[in-house]
């Protein structure tokens, strides 16, 4: 092979990869098209780091804090991202603005219901309860397969409706549109 054929080849294998970067980068888009900063799909889940974690009008240090999360691994859905700053919605349907280091793609689950979810053996409502999740509580989440999730509590392991928990859901449950501390709406 002559050394143009050769360069020609390699250009071509070049522009190859970079198409295929461009396409699969393409599926990380925000609502509206434009790419995430973070090359990551939006919605997303993601968990709070600490329990003490502040919620803005907008994605700055000089906005406005309008509450305070109090809840280490609280789920939380990213509708909307800025390199530093993400867009969120919470289990009571509020919007906000935090700030990516104050977020972990370590992923839990909430029951947010005044009932018990059962935890079951397997991905079946016959199988065994091994246990419940109380109202208002977090476990992890491993993953979630044909609409159950797997979730753990210390060395206990299970599944759980998808439906059933806050924090699995892969439609956008709130609208990246809305303004930050809007009212709260239930989904």
């Amino acid at each position: 092979m002559s050394g143009k054929a050769h360069r020609l080849k390699r250009i071509a294998l070049i522009g190859g990869v970079i198409g295929c970067a461009v396409l699969a980068g393409a599926a990380n888009t925000m609502p509206g098209g434009r790419p995430t900063p973070s090359g990551q799909p939006v919605p997303r889940w993601l968990s709070l780091k600490s329990s003490k974690v502040f919620a803005r009008q907008g994605p700055g240090l000089d906005y406005r804090i309008l509450w305070q999360y109090r809840v280490s691994n609280l789920p939380v859905q990213v509708v909307a991202e800025t390199e530093g700053w993400r867009k969120i919605c919470d289990p009571d349907g509020a919007v906000a603005w935090v700030h990516r280091s104050v977020v972990t793609s370590s992923r839990s689950v909430m029951n947010a219901t005044d009932e018990e979810i059962p935890i079951h053996a397997g991905r079946s409502g016959a199988s065994p309860v091994r246990a419940r999740l109380s109202a208002r509580s977090l476990v992890s989440i491993d993953a979630c397969v044909d609409q159950w999730c797997e979730v753990r509590v210390r060395r206990l392991r299970g599944w759980v409706p998808q439906s059933a928990v806050f924090g699995a859901q892969e439609q956008a449950l709130c609208d990246a549109n809305r303004p930050a501390g809007a009212a709260r709406d239930r989904r």
